[in-house]
């Protein structure tokens, strides 16, 4: 079985030494948000993940979700509901929330840590409480004001909890050629009707009610995706006071069997005729939920990450312990009848490959959501608009790269088990296959390849990528000549130009050819990604430079910096050449020629 400790040591690095959160708290108005109480947070995450959740992950592994068929009831395995009330008690749903919704008013970045804990310690448990932050966003940013009252607090205080209902059986992606239908009522809410699949804690037994946020078609509604129009529509119906009533006309028909996160409720829903209400403008559904989806996006990302952290924390230790052979240049410890794993260097590669993906990807995600606290918090006008442009476009490749890397990871960590990684045991494989589906929802790796190129870049004529690229220029600039760091600076100097190249000629080449865009995008998304993490490591490096910790610590940050610039970085070099050789070898072959 793996076990889990919070890597403290590194997020307060990354938070504190990196990043300099704590100062941006003070100057974004968090009065309260003091490294004290910070790290106070972040002990006491710790704590209860490493102690109540982490001991449940193979408990929900094994055992699973049940469904009533008869009742359509889930019950989700033994332990998670009273994990569940103390996550309640401790006022973590609330974390990050608005104290005038009974939240604790602290720093959107704060949630990070938490959920990568949360994750690492028990992916499929993580995702009950995951959603209600998104639907807090969306209701926030799109409700009415009844509907903030009504909804937001029981969310906040983790009373209730949220979904998100877009896909249906024969529609994921393409959402416009959904068919759920909202009916106009004379009292002013919605009849909504029809089937929703894939639906993350659907329907569970942890809290009195469920908040579904559902994508739904006006019967006045254009066709397309400028059709569609959000509804919330709770299990238990609730009138504009607040007040809870009856059972609503709906109910989970099914629950999945799944590869991985079995202990979570990934469930089909059926809407009869349920009461709901419209969010925001009619046929602007897609806006609203956009909210959802980045918020969720982010959060997901997070999971590959958590992942990553536990596998690599199991597998380290299994390398230090587990006898194997003599090292190549001799016997290391020749007191025993053997060395450990961990002095044979493709041990070494796989165990450095999740460690540098793990911290430089844990940078990201902090950048990420830093960048959501200034967007919606600081002074400037222009600042705000800065932030919001940078965390949009670094969003979908938060969310991929990540993702991507936690089945990397996990899978290398498994590798470092030999056979023994394979059985069920030791833990390491409920890890891999639940990094799986990490990939796969919230839009998979491919759809958000074609979100950051299309969306992201050609349509906004490279704007987030120019505000990233002027933060990496002005850190080449001051650091250049800097004693330690200027063997970064380069390397990381030239990506950058090449970075910005690569995006003016595949643009240039897809007015032309529109396949250009969809053919360079899954390797644009992950030369960026590199690229990204290339400036990560070097900012690490400076930052423990000019930090008082232990030359041990300083030391493992410049090794490891050295390892992704010398084994990891080079993968760009693959991408790059992918991109450039354009879209014909991806056309070319008819359709009917594939099983020729």
């Amino acid at each position: 079985m793996t076990t889990y400790h919070a890597p403290l040591n590194d997020i307060r690095f990354a938070l504190y030494d990196v990043l300099r959160a704590d100062e941006m708290f003070s100057r974004l108005g968090y009065e309260h948000a003091t490294r004290d109480v910070l790290d106070a947070v972040l002990d006491e995450a710790a704590r209860f993940t490493e102690v109540v959740l982490a001991p449940l992950n193979a408990v929900g592994d094994r055992h699973g979700c049940r469904y009533d068929k008869d009742s359509g009831d889930v019950t989700t395995p033994p332990g998670f509901k009273a994990a569940f009330d103390r996550f309640v008690e401790g006022g973590w749903t609330g974390l990050t929330a608005s104290p005038d919704l009974g939240g604790q008013g602290l720093p959107h970045t704060m949630g990070v840590p938490l959920n990568e804990m949360v994750n690492a310690a028990n992916l499929a448990w993580g995702n009950f409480p995951l959603l209600s932050h998104s639907a807090i966003d969306a209701l926030t940013q799109h409700g009415e004001p009844w509907q903030h009252d009504a909804f937001l607090k029981p969310l906040v205080e983790g009373r209730w909890t949220g979904t998100m209902c877009l896909t249906e059986p024969h529609c994921g992606t393409d959402l416009g050629l959904l068919r759920t239908r909202a009916e106009p009522a004379d009292d002013g809410s919605y009849a909504i009707t029809g089937t929703k699949i894939f639906i993350t804690a659907g329907e569970h037994d942890l809290v009195e009610n469920i908040v579904h946020l559902v994508l739904a078609k006006l019967p006045d509604a254009p066709p397309g995706p400028k059709g569609i129009s959000l509804f919330v529509v709770p299990k238990f119906k609730v009138d504009r006071d607040g007040n809870l009533g009856g059972r609503n006309a709906l109910r989970c028909g099914a629950i999945e069997h799944k590869m991985g996160i079995k202990g979570s409720a990934t469930c089909v829903m059926n809407f009869d005729g349920a009461q709901g209400y419209l969010v925001g403008q009619p046929h602007r559904g897609l806006q609203a939920m956009f909210t959802m989806m980045n918020t969720a996006r982010l959060g997901v990302g997070l999971q590959g990450l958590g992942l990553s952290d536990r596998a690599y924390q199991n597998a380290l230790r299994y390398a230090r312990e587990r006898l194997q052979s003599r090292a190549l240049s001799g016997a290391k410890f020749p007191d025993k009848p053997a060395d450990p794993l961990i002095v044979h260097p493709d041990v070494r590669r796989m165990l450095l490959t999740i460690k540098s993906l793990t911290e430089g990807s844990r940078l990201l995600a902090l950048h990420a959501a830093t960048l959501v606290d200034v967007a919606e918090h600081a002074a400037d006008p222009g600042e705000r608009e800065r932030a919001d442009v940078l965390v949009s476009f670094l969003t979908p490749i938060a969310k991929a790269c990540q993702t991507e890397w936690g089945v990397e990871n996990t899978y290398h960590a498994l590798q470092c088990f030999g056979g023994h990684g394979y059985i069920a045991e030791h833990g390491m494989e409920q890890l891999a296959r639940d990094a799986r589906i990490t990939t796969l929802y919230e839009g998979t790796t491919g759809i958000q390849a074609l979100d950051l190129i299309g969306r992201k870049t050609a349509a906004t004529q490279g704007a987030g990528l120019k505000l990233f690229l002027a933060e990496v220029e002005a850190f080449c600039d001051e650091y250049e000549h800097r004693a330690g760091i200027a063997e970064f600076v380069a390397p990381l100097r030239d990506k950058a130009t090449e970075w910005a190249a690569l995006t003016r000629s595949i643009l240039t080449r897809a007015t032309d050819v529109p396949e250009e865009l969809g053919a360079a995008s899954y390797d644009y998304l992950f030369y960026s990604g590199y690229v990204a993490l290339a400036y990560w490591w070097a900012r690490s490096v400076a930052a423990a430079e000019a930090s008082d910790r232990p030359e041990a610590f300083k030391d493992a940050k410049r090794e490891t910096a050295r390892f992704y610039y010398a084994r990891i970085l080079p993968r760009t070099r693959m991408h790059a050449a992918a991109m450039e050789s354009g879209a014909s070898s991806l056309m070319a072959l008819p359709a009917e020629a594939f099983d020729a």
